[in-house]
C-alpha cells in the first residue's frame, strides 16, 4: 500500500520534511511506501514553485479539501495554523503530524490532545520534536535507562540563538503573541523541556516536572516591517530562564535566548547523577560527553558505529551525520506507525505535556511565584 501524503507548509519546515521523505526509500528499505501528494499553502505561485522543487503531485489552497483525501496530513504552519486543520483531521480519522509547539495555547493544545485520545491509538498524532531521534541522544536515553548515572539529582537544557539581536531585524509572525503563542519560551524552550522529560521523565529517574519558576524577558519592544515604514510591536518573550522541581527531588535549569550573541543553534542538554554524567550539543551532534566509573574527566563518544541509533542506514562508521538526518529518522518512525497503525511518540499528548510546562513558567513569570503542575 502506498501512503499519500499531505503537508500543509512549504517554507522551512516544509523543505526539511520533504527532504526527508525523499530520502526515506534510498537509505529506509524498510519505509512505507509513499507519495508525496499534495502540498497545502495560500500562495497558488509559490505553492507551484514549491511542489515542483520538493516533488509533490499537485497543490491546494484549500486544507479541509486535503484532509480526507490523504492518508496522513502534516501541519508544518505557523503556530496559530496548528489547532484547527489538525483537529479536523484527526476527526476525519486521518493521522496528524503536527509543528511544535503544539498549539499557540495551553487550552488549544488540550484540545488536540483529547482530539487525539478520542481518535484512538489506531490513528497516530505525532509532534514535531525532532532531536528526540538525534542518534547521540537515543544513546544517552539508554544509558540513562540502564541506570548508568545512578541517581538523576540536576538537568540542565539550553537553547541559544542569536537571529533577532539586530534590533531593526524585521517583524515576522514569531514576534506576535496571537499568531505564535510566546516567543523564545515555546519556540526553543519547547525543545528543551521535551528532551529533559524524553531522556528522565520516567517514574525510575527523575520522573515528571512537579513545579517551575520562570522569568520572561523582551528587549526589543517594536520591529521594522519588510518593504514598508511601518513598525510593529513585539508582543513576545525574546529570551527566559526557569528552575524545575522534578518529582524524585532533582532539580533542573532551562535557558533559552534569540538574543545570545554568537550562538547561532546552540542546543544543550546535561544530565547529572551519581555515579555520572553526560552532556550534548547539537553544534556537535554526533557527539555525547560522558563521565561514569569513578572516571576524573569526560570522554568524548562519536555516535557513528553500525550499532549506534538510526546509523545502520547510513554511511561506514566515523562518517558523521547532519541536522537533517533527524527528520529522516522521525519521518520514518512516524510513517511506519501510520502503516502499521500503532502509536507514534512524540505524540500529542507529550506536546501537551510540554506546553503544560512551558505556560507553567510564563505564569509564574506573571505572578512572581513558583507553579505547581497539575
Amino acid at each position: 500500500m502506498t501512503l499519500e501524503v499531505g503537508v500543509l507548509g512549504y517554507r522551512f519546515m516544509g523543505k526539511a520534511h520533504a527532504n526527508a521523505m525523499a530520502r526515506l526509500p534510498m537509505f529506509f528499505p524498510d519505509a512505507p511506501e509513499i507519495e508525496r501528494s499534495v502540498l497545502v499553502g495560500r500562495d497558488e505561485a509559490a505553492l507551484e514553485d514549491a511542489a515542483d522543487r520538493f516533488g509533490f503531485e499537485s497543490i491546494s489552497t484549500d486544507w479541509e479539501a486535503v484532509i480526507d483525501d490523504v492518508d496522513a496530513f502534516y501541519n508544518l504552519g505557523p503556530n496559530h495554523v496548528h489547532p484547527e486543520p489538525s483537529i479536523a483531521a484527526l476527526e476525519a480519522g486521518t493521522p496528524v503530524f503536527c509543528e511544535k509547539p503544539l498549539a499557540p495555547t495551553l487550552e488549544e493544545a488540550d484540545v488536540m490532545a483529547e482530539t487525539a485520545r478520542a481518535a484512538g491509538d489506531d490513528v497516530p498524532a505525532g509532534c514535531a520534536f525532532n532531536y528526540r531521534f538525534v542518534p547521540a541522544i537515543r544513546y544517552a536515553k539508554a544509558l540513562l535507562e540502564a541506570g548508568e548515572l545512578g541517581e538523576i539529582r540536576h538537568v540542565r537544557g539550553r537553547y541559544l540563538q542569536d537571529w533577532l539581536v539586530d534590533p531593526e531585524a524585521p517583524w515576522s509572525w514569531r514576534n506576535d503573541e496571537e499568531l505564535a503563542g510566546s516567543g523564545t519560551l515555546g519556540d526553543l524552550g519547547s525543545h528543551s523541556v521535551d528532551l529533559l522529560r524524553f531522556l528522565v521523565g520516567s517514574d525510575d529517574l527523575a520522573g515528571e516536572i512537579e513545579r517551575v519558576s520562570g522569568h520572561l524577558q523582551t528587549f526589543v519592544e517594536e520591529r521594522p516591517v519588510a518593504g514598508s515604514d511601518e513598525r510593529r510591536a513585539v508582543t513576545v518573550d525574546d529570551a527566559y530562564t526557569a528552575q524545575l522541581e522534578f518529582a524524585n527531588g532533582a532539580m533542573g535549569t532551562l535557558e533559552g535566548s534569540r538574543f545570545a550573541t554568537g550562538h547561532k543553534n546552540d542546543h544543550t542538554v546535561e544530565v547529572h547523577g551519581s555515579e555520572g554524567s553526560l552532556k550534548f550539543s547539537l553544534e556537535r551532534l554526533n557527539e555525547l560527553e560522558l563521565l561514569r566509573d569513578g572516571n576524573r574527566g569526560y570522554e568524548t563518544i562519536l555516535v557513528t558505529d553500525e550499532d549506534d541509533p538510526y546509523v545502520d542506514h547510513w554511511w561506514p562508521p566515523g562518517h558523521v551525520l547532519g541536522w537533517e538526518h533527524t527528520f529522516v529518522h522521525e519521518n520514518y518512525e512516524f510513517l511506519s506507525a501510520v502503516a502499521d497503525g500503532r502509536e507514534f511518540a512524540p505524540s500529542f499528548a507529550d506536546g501537551l505535556a510540554a506546553q503544560q510546562v512551558l505556560d507553567a513558567i510564563a505564569e509564574s513569570d506573571d505572578e512572581g511565584r513558583w507553579i505547581a503542575l497539575e
